[in-house]
């Protein structure tokens, strides 16, 4: 089962804010992200970038580009309850 993102928001602290279609909000922490995908580190790097996330066609994930992207389970499963 897919939980879709419907909206996300780019927070301070690469904290981003994600709502579901279920109506559910969670808070998903993507600096752990840094250290284990050397893809993320551009969000850190490259001025302006990480304010460019947008949800993805359909709703199964969050993009930045086409190396950085994020699935809708794993925002859902591990992001925190807002």
């Amino acid at each position: 089962m897919f939980n879709k993102v419907i909206a996300v928001k780019p927070l301070d602290n690469f904290v981003l804010s994600v709502t579901f279609e279920n109506g559910q909000h969670k808070y998903y922490d993507i600096k752990p992200l840094f250290d284990k995908y050397k893809e993320f580190t551009a969000l850190q790097t490259i001025n302006g970038l990480y304010g460019l996330v947008t949800v993805d066609m359909g709703g199964y994930g969050i993009s930045w580009n086409d190396e950085i992207d994020i699935s809708c389970n794993e925002l859902y499963n591990n992001g925190m309850v807002a």
